[in-house]
């Protein structure tokens, strides 16, 4: 049992390896982070790979399988989420044809749950991932969601740190603060070039049957965009659609 309970543990430390900073490693790079010998580790990563748990790539590289993801999928409360959401999502893309992002609050980042997007896009490419976990402090979703979230959550984040990711991102708490205090009285965030330099965003919350803010939803578009008030109002309904769906 302790043997089996000690494989468990060397396997998580591989996939607990993975991060936004590191979404593709080598088999040195996992290595050093977890510390298993050269051996153990290539060992692990193989029948990791083999459940489906990592990929292989071309390079020789490992990246977050599909299977994985498929797994917290079935988390009852995204998954209900994302099954009323995914409709109305896709009229907005057919709207836009525009990148469109499903968002919920993990650990004080934004988590991507969802994400349609064209196969061609003009402009700047999107950072985001189904899966990645971004600063809420300088995407759109992730205002809303400090917006309407607890003030708990708030006052982390306005305690620490506001890095720079783009531009236009916000680093200083006061001016962030204000920030958040139009977002909660228009009922929406518009972006520029704040998560990615050349991108904008427009986003509003979704809230569950005792108002509680469960999720944003956010349309991105190219920063020259001249309507991000008018595309805000269009996602600010879609939103409350979904945000009726769920209340009934």
């Amino acid at each position: 049992m302790a043997e089996s309970r000690s494989s468990l543990s060397r396997a998580l430390s591989i996939l607990e390896s993975f991060s936004e900073d590191r979404p593709e490693q080598t088999l040195r790079a996992i290595v050093s982070a977890t510390g298993l010998p050269p051996a153990t580790a290539h060992r692990y990563l193989a029948e990791l790979v083999k459940w489906g748990g990592l990929d292989r790539t071309g390079r020789g590289t490992y990246t977050v399988g599909r299977r994985l993801w498929q797994l917290g999928a079935l988390a009852p409360r995204e998954r209900q989420l994302r099954d009323v959401a995914l409709p109305v999502l896709e009229d907005l893309f057919e709207t836009t044809h525009e990148v469109v992002h499903l968002v919920v609050l993990d650990d004080l980042r934004a988590l991507y749950i969802e994400k349609l997007e064209p196969r061609a896009r003009a402009g700047a490419s999107v950072s985001s991932q189904v899966g990645y976990r971004l600063p809420l402090h300088a995407t759109g979703p992730g205002k809303v969601l400090l917006a309407f979230g607890d003030s708990k959550t708030r006052e982390e984040i306005l305690a620490g740190e506001l890095p720079r990711m783009a531009s236009q991102t916000i680093t200083d708490p006061h001016t962030l603060q204000r920030a958040l205090a139009e977002i909660r009285s228009t009922g929406f965030a518009i972006s520029r070039n704040e998560m990615t330099e050349g991108n904008a965003s427009a986003a509003a919350p979704v809230f569950d049957k005792s108002g509680r803010v469960v999720a944003a939803i956010s349309v991105v578009v190219p920063a020259a965009n001249p309507n991000l008030s008018a595309l805000a109002q269009g996602v600010r309904v879609a939103a409350a659609v979904i945000t009726r769906t769920l209340r009934a």
